[in-house]
């Protein structure tokens, strides 16, 4: 389930919708690109919030980021979430030339969001954190 303020990132932004179909070649595009996993609206109380925010960071930061949403929180989204690792919606994972950079999870201050994004782009790449089960030896 979706609403119309994440809608309205796919019908009048264009951000794609991003699944499993496509998620491989929407991360290998150069540059850095941002998943925006908002979780489901009905129970995420800040997914709404990134929602608006998001092309509110796209425009700051010149277009340099390259934005899809997840919005299939229970299904493809529940994988992707798997493999990035992170653990509370709304989400944005970021991703730079095909490699994971980092996450940014819950609603953030707007200097915080500024300040986080800029490093992105120069922090090193790294292995997603993933899904993990610690391993205990008997």
């Amino acid at each position: 389930m979706t609403s119309l303020l994440i809608d309205r990132l796919m019908t009048e932004y264009d951000y794609p919708e991003i699944s499993l179909d496509n998620h491989d070649a929407f991360v290998a595009q150069p540059g850095l690109n941002v998943l925006f996993f908002p979780g489901d609206p009905e129970t995420v109380k800040d997914a709404t919030d990134v929602a608006v925010i998001l092309p509110e960071l796209v425009a700051a930061f010149d277009n340099r980021l390259n934005p899809g949403v997840v919005v299939d929180t229970f299904g493809a989204g529940m994988k992707l979430k798997r493999q990035y690792g992170f653990t509370h919606y709304p989400s944005l994972v970021f991703i730079r030339d095909g490699e994971y950079v980092g996450t940014i999870t819950r609603i953030q201050d707007w200097v915080d969001y500024l300040s986080q994004i800029n490093a992105m782009f120069t922090a090193p790449v790294r292995r997603a954190p993933g899904f993990s089960i610690p391993v205990v030896s008997a």
